[in-house]
């Protein structure tokens, strides 16, 4: 493949903080693993993301990166070094211009570091590296207790994504194999490598303890804002023997009229999640006019609607669709749509909410012409 690859080292075992691995812990109601990977997903320059993982970690990572389109991970070494080395194995047939290297525990790289490292790739360097300035006031301090100040003059704080030629830094590890280095930069220097550095980031933190993960939350927190979306659909009624509601087929004396499957249930959850993120409305990304769309299951339109939302950085709070009927009954559906809603956006069933409603007989609904529903959805997004 042409262009630049991506590799992910998340072989650690997270033993400074116990329990399960960090690169898996759940920050902000999201894997870190997973932040970290869809950082570099949102790259166009970016054609794959290689993933290292730790032993017996195959079913932590399937969840952390379920409906990611990503490679299949591989099985990382006793070192990190050693871990690279098998990840760029793994890349070697795709044969990717360049890679970019880095921890799976910085899930707050930013698209402009990513891009930044990207050109001085594409600038002439053989290697490119964030660096930050050291601003605390140094000390060194002996066995037996002596300090002394030392001069941070020159000093700087590496970070990554570290981006190497491929072929060079490919060689580079099997030449150095038995030398332990910190960093993959320290082996481009072995080798003679061109090296550049570009603007760290401050936010591109390393969570490595505890108190780090809750200094992650707070930024988090910080960095994001809750935004509503609301949507509103109706179909007629029409011969026929089922109607679609909420990805559920459902018995009935009569059918939905539309151009679709005319699943009002989904059409107005598309709409508000559309409304949520500032992406238009359904009529915009499947137009009834497109004969690509003709009876197209609305489970289709709702996970074109749940990517764009992850695209764009947001994560779905909670979800609540009213359908507005005389009939069909959908309290004996009504799990069945929650199930089938959680299952397309791939969220906790408690985040989505199903219920019905009548109009006591009046309106087109009460005079059972048609049905309505409407829906209201609440994502996190990274504030503008």
């Amino acid at each position: 493949m042409p262009g630049f690859a991506a590799l992910i080292v998340a072989a650690g075992s997270g033993s400074r903080m116990g329990g399960t691995p960090k690169q898996y812990r759940h920050l902000g109601e999201v894997p870190m693993l997973r932040r970290t990977i869809q950082a570099f997903l949102f790259c166009p320059e970016i054609g794959c993301v290689q993933t290292v993982i730790g032993a017996a970690q195959d079913k932590e990572y399937q969840a952390a990166t379920r409906g990611l389109d990503l490679p299949p991970p591989v099985l990382g070494g006793a070192t990190r070094q050693e871990s690279v080395r098998n990840g760029l194995a793994a890349l070697a047939a795709k044969r990717p211009q360049g890679v970019l290297v880095h921890d799976a525990a910085r899930p707050f790289v930013s698209s402009a570091t990513i891009q930044s490292v990207i050109d001085a790739l594409k600038g002439g360097a053989q290697a490119a590296l964030p660096l930050l300035p050291v601003s605390d006031s140094l000390k060194h301090r002996d066995e037996s207790g002596v300090l002394r100040s030392v001069s941070r003059d020159e000093l700087y704080r590496a970070q990554t994504p570290q981006g190497f030629s491929f072929a060079a830094i490919r060689e580079a590890h099997e030449r150095f194999w038995d030398t332990e280095v910190t960093d993959d930069i320290a082996l481009a220097e072995m080798a003679g490598l061109r090296i550049v550095s570009v603007p760290g980031d401050e936010q591109n933190m390393k969570i490595t303890t505890s108190s780090d993960f809750d200094l992650a939350e707070r930024m988090l927190a910080s960095a994001m804002e809750i935004r509503t979306g609301s949507g509103f659909d109706v179909h007629r009624f029409a011969p026929g023997d089922h109607v679609w509601l909420c990805g559920v087929k459902i018995p009935h004396d009569h059918a939905l009229e539309g151009h679709s499957d005319a699943d009002a249930g989904l059409h107005a959850l598309c709409d508000a999640i559309f409304g949520a993120i500032g992406a238009g409305d359904i009529g915009q990304h499947f137009p009834p006019s497109d004969e690509r769309w003709r009876d197209a299951p609305s489970h289709k339109f709702l996970a074109h609607a749940a990517e764009l939302m992850r695209k764009a950085g947001g994560e779905l709070v909670n979800c609540d669709v009213t359908l507005i009927c005389e009939a069909p009954r959908i309290g004996p559906h009504r799990e069945t749509m929650r199930q089938t809603i959680a299952r397309i956006l791939d969220v906790d069933l408690a985040r989505v909410s199903v219920k019905a409603t009548t109009t006591e007989g009046l309106g087109f609904t009460g005079r059972r012409e048609g049905l309505a529903a409407q829906a209201v959805a609440n994502i996190r997004m990274p504030r503008s």
